[in-house]
């Protein structure tokens, strides 16, 4: 590719992923299957230790399934705000202004639950050793966050201390391990986002 072919397309994904923000309101509207899909294959293609892709996504569009995973959540998100949360922890959540109430785990059409694999299983039942299963999984999580926005919809990063519930909810294996929820769809008309200053290069870069 030419060099300024190149700088272009840097240029553009820039801009692009420079407009991504966190939302918590979300319009109930279902979304259509075939992007979610498209932007999970886009997951699926990130780069893993060994290749080993130690990943699994549970896409939840069931309304009750919402509600119990939301309860469960809640219930951890009280003991949390209650008694687990340092002080200091408190008052950096504070500007952002939320809570153990989770509303847009119910109103939002889609919830993405991502799992991290952290061994494999051969035909016998034998464990299999993975390796770097936590770095790969959040990589694949980029990638599947970037697909999102760039094809319009919005998400929110959320993870619930400890998210064991969602093994047992989803029904899945030991030998996975919850990641993070991805809670997905289009913002609400009225959603706002915190006004956030964003690191400059400087702060973030060191060339040598």
């Amino acid at each position: 590719m030419e060099d300024r072919e190149l700088k272009a397309r840097a240029a553009a994904f820039r801009s692009a992923m420079a407009t991504r923000r966190s939302v918590r309101a979300f319009d109930p509207s279902a979304v259509p299957l075939e992007a979610i899909v498209d932007c999970l294959k886009t997951a699926g293609a990130s780069p893993s230790g060994a290749n080993q892709q130690p990943w699994h996504f549970v896409v939840v569009t069931d309304p009750k399934m919402k509600r119990r995973i939301r309860e469960a959540a809640e219930a951890q998100e009280r003991k949390f705000y209650e008694a687990k949360a340092p002080q200091a922890w408190l008052e950096a959540l504070a500007p952002l202004g939320t809570g153990p109430e989770k509303p847009f785990l119910e109103d939002a059409p889609c919830l993405i639950v991502v799992f991290e694999r952290k061994y494999g299983l051969d035909a016998k039942g034998h464990r299999i050793a993975h390796y770097y299963t936590r770095e790969s999984t959040g990589i694949a999580a980029g990638f599947l966050i970037a697909a999102l926005h760039l094809s319009g919809l919005a998400c929110l990063t959320y993870t619930p201390s400890p998210m064991t519930f969602l093994n047992k909810l989803l029904d899945r294996p030991a030998n996975e391990s919850p990641f993070l929820i991805l809670v997905t769809g289009r913002p609400a008309k009225d959603a706002a986002v915190p006004d956030l200053k964003k690191k400059t290069l400087d702060e973030l870069v060191t060339f040598i």
